[in-house]
C-alpha cells in the first residue's frame, strides 16, 4: 500500500507527464495518437517511477511503448522542467505495456460466446421454494 507522500507524488507525475506526453514531446508520435498513462506507480523512497501506458488504435502496442522507452531520457528532461519547482529529483521512469483493456475486451468476448441454453420448463417447477420469513408474506 502506497503512503499518502507516494499517492500525492505519483498524481503529481501523471498529470505533467501526460502534458509532456500531449504538449511537449508530440512530435514522438507523429501520425498516431500519444499513449494514456493507466497507472503510475512511485518506489517508496521516490527514485523509480513505474509508468503504464494503454495505447489504443495502434497497430502494434508494444512497439509504441518500446518507442516511449527508447526517449525516456528526453521524457525525463521535459518532465523535470515541469516539475522542477515542485520535486528535488525526478524519478527514473520504467515504461510498461498495460493490456487491461484488451485483456478486458477478450474476456467479454469469451463470456459472449458462451452456449447456455435456457432453462427448461420442468427446471422451474422444481425449483425449491424460498423460506418465509414473516407471517404476512403472500
Amino acid at each position: 500500500m502506497d503512503s499518502k507522500r507516494q499517492q500525492k507524488f505519483a498524481s503529481l507525475l501523471t498529470k505533467e507527464l501526460a502534458e509532456v506526453f500531449r504538449r511537449d514531446l508530440p512530435h514522438l508520435f507523429a501520425g498516431t495518437l500519444p499513449p494514456s498513462i493507466t497507472a503510475l506507480r512511485v518506489s517508496p523512497d521516490l527514485g523509480v517511477a513505474r509508468v503504464y501506458l494503454s495505447v489504443l488504435l495502434a497497430d502494434n502496442p508494444q512497439a509504441q511503448v518500446d518507442l516511449v522507452a527508447e526517449h525516456t531520457k528526453e521524457i525525463r528532461f521535459a518532465l523535470a522542467k515541469r516539475v522542477r519547482n515542485q520535486m528535488r529529483v525526478v524519478p527514473d521512469l520504467s515504461f510498461f505495456l498495460d493490456d487491461s483493456a484488451a485483456y478486458a475486451t477478450r474476456m467479454d468476448k469469451v463470456i459472449n460466446d458462451l452456449n447456455i441454453p435456457p432453462a427448461s420448463p420442468e427446471d422451474e417447477d422444481n425449483k425449491p421454494q424460498r423460506p418465509r420469513l414473516f407471517a404476512d408474506e403472500d
